[in-house]
């Protein structure tokens, strides 16, 4: 396991009071950093993992996420693989058998997250096929996000799985000035050309959505602590 710590300089605090300790945060199978540095930049103790070496300087464990899952975490976000469960890639079942098992697999690896020794979890992925619901037990995801709720003029349906975490709240609808724009510019990722690369550019958080998870639910979990802390005797 490659552990990479990053810069452990003070970071400001969101308004109110902070619990004593900073949260522990792990974002699973993230290399971006996108959603890790949106936590730190609020005093949060956040760290990716993924079995490839982050893409900007932070704290960052290169592994099996599996590995790091008991280490003591408030709460998780995660990005677990959807290449099998989406249902944009549903009738490359029907056409390639070997992808079952592959399905089968990551079912199995989302469910894992979902049981993970963690009290507060976010898992984050597109719109599932059936096959996929049936196989993580039929969960129902709690909400569904787009870009242009939270300030990017694109759209991309993005599914969350919450477990003792509030939906989040859009931040910046902009549907409108979105709608002005020609299809190949709403659906960017979509209609990105074919390269190295394109697999990475369509996995990255939007930032205002990484913004929002970092603000809201910091502050919630802040909030939490705080009156579990009043309440103990």
């Amino acid at each position: 396991m490659s552990k990479q710590k990053g810069d452990e300089s003070a970071f400001g605090v969101a308004a109110g009071s902070p619990p004593s300790k900073p949260l522990r945060v792990l974002v699973a199978c993230e290399y971006s950093g996108t959603v890790r540095d949106a936590f730190a930049r609020l005093g949060c103790d956040a760290w990716s993992c993924d079995l490839l070496p982050t893409d900007s300087p932070g704290n960052h464990y290169q592994t099996d996420v599996r590995e790091v899952l008991g280490l003591g975490w408030d709460m998780m976000i995660a990005h677990p693989p959807c290449t099998y469960l989406t249902n944009s890639g549903v009738c490359w079942l029907h056409k390639d058998p070997t992808r079952w098992a592959k399905l089968d697999e990551g079912a199995a690896f989302f469910r894992l997250l979902w049981d993970a020794p963690i009290k507060h979890i976010a898992l984050e992925n597109p719109v599932m096929h059936g096959y996929a619901k049936e196989r993580i037990g039929n969960l129902r995801q709690a909400q569904t996000i787009q870009p242009w709720m939270f300030g990017h003029t694109e759209s991309k349906a993005t599914c969350l799985w919450l477990k003792n975490l509030p939906a989040l709240i859009p931040t910046k609808n902009v549907r409108a000035e979105m709608m002005l724009l020609p299809k190949n510019e709403r659906e960017r990722l979509h209609y990105l050309p074919p390269s190295p690369t394109r697999w990475k550019e369509r996995s990255k958080t939007y930032q205002g959505i990484a913004d929002a998870m970092a603000e809201q639910w910091f502050s919630f979990l802040a909030n939490t602590k705080t009156t579990d802390a009043e309440a103990t005797p």
